[in-house]
């Protein structure tokens, strides 16, 4: 590898840092995640993922059909769309889809085995299918995660050959206090936590065998789930249209028939966004054992996307960095990564409970502890 984890200092924990020099663009590494899951609306809302891996499961123009809803729309140049339907399959006992057999494999060695719901029926009888409904009641779009991976995450500490070394990666993720844990936890779950805090937990009992996995099953340790979803959980995007575009820009067509391209594409992200908002991917979150090593930073060196359409993370350079420099990428995402000094520590503290002392925060530690005119507006219109 050509990143090391090592320790920081006491406040931050542990850093990932850099073995060689990397140029802005170039690929630092790349990481499978321990768990990942599509996020419960997002997939209750028809966003066809693999279960597994969340490459889409639409072509880009049934993507694009969907997204603008207008049913006959055609894309040009069908050979750009990436999916191939030729691999799809699913589940004969559940109906659970996936994209190809080694993903539906991968899936049942590593938790669908005891999460299988055994039947193509859909009607809420099942625990996973309550726990899933009353996460869904708690957590309203826009998503940030799903209880569904706690889940997935306890079956594959259950169905582990090592049982012992799952535990251990997945404790890997845990270093706060109990009280920590309770107000990370409160975040996840908003106003009225305890209530269902409660609820979540008795129905979370009866989804999984607790033989082995006891110690997250009490109610401290259910807590530390939530805050360890709430604080390590990578969000993740995949889209059959997105990839259909950026083929599309390889084409050797003419300068007429490139106009006419993004004139098409132009248009056609308008009437997506008219009829779908901001909701254009297939969204889930995935927990990564390396990445997750990344401390925050408002002016970061690095970045997570996913140039392979599915859950698998490349942390890209988005600066050049230096042998032995520390790799660090936002928690915040680009509209409050730019938001005043102020807001972006109170939006640290309260999602991840640290002051951020990155070069630019100290930049500008002598600015107001007051947020602006304009984002306190924002802010009431949130709420």
């Amino acid at each position: 590898m050509d990143v090391e984890v090592r320790i920081v200092d006491n406040s931050k924990g542990k850093g990932l840092f850099s073995k060689k020099c990397f140029k802005s663009g170039s690929i630092i590494f790349e990481e499978d995640p321990l768990v990942s899951c599509q996020f419960s609306w997002n997939a209750a809302y028809q966003y066809k993922a693999c279960d597994h891996c969340l490459r889409p499961l639409e072509t880009a123009e049934e993507n694009a059909r969907r997204l603008t809803g207008k049913p006959d729309l055609e894309l040009p140049f069908p050979e750009c769309c990436t999916t191939d339907k030729s691999k799809f399959t699913s589940c004969t006992l559940c109906g659970t889809d996936y994209c190809s057999v080694e993903c539906q494999t991968t899936a049942y060695n590593q938790y669908h085995r005891i999460l299988c719901l055994q039947t193509t029926e859909r009607n809420n009888f099942h625990p996973l299918e309550q726990l899933n409904e009353a996460w869904k009641h708690v957590h309203y779009p826009p998503e940030t995660n799903t209880i569904m991976l706690i889940v997935r995450l306890l079956a594959r500490i259950i169905q582990s050959p090592n049982r012992e070394l799952a535990i251990e990666q997945t404790l890997q993720f845990c270093h706060r206090t109990v009280n920590e844990d309770a107000e990370l936890a409160h975040k996840l779950l908003g106003e009225k936590f305890a209530s269902q805090l409660s609820l979540l937990h008795n129905l979370l009992l009866q989804c999984v065998p607790h033989e082995g996995i006891e110690q997250f099953l009490t109610p401290a340790g259910f807590q530390g789930l939530l805050a360890l979803i709430g604080t390590n959980g990578q969000g993740v995007g995949t889209s059959a249209i997105s990839q259909w575009v950026t083929r599309t820009s390889d084409l050797a067509i003419s300068d007429d028939e490139r106009g006419a391209l993004d004139k098409f594409i132009d248009k056609l992200y308008e009437d997506m966004d008219s009829h779908s908002g901001n909701f254009l991917n297939n969204e889930g979150v995935a927990l990564f054992t390396l990445q997750s090593a990344c401390n925050h930073s408002c002016v970061p060196n690095a970045e997570p996307t996913y140039l392979h359409n599915n859950n698998r993370l490349s942390l890209v350079a988005v600066r050049d960095i230096q042998e032995g420099e520390e790799i660090c990428i936002s928690y915040l995402d680009e509209c409050n990564l730019h938001r005043s000094r102020h807001s972006r520590r109170k939006g640290l503290m309260e999602n991840y409970l640290f002051a951020c002392n990155c070069p630019k925060c100290e930049e500008q530690a002598e600015e107001p502890d007051v947020t602006s005119e304009e984002e306190e507006e924002e802010e009431e219109m949130s709420e």
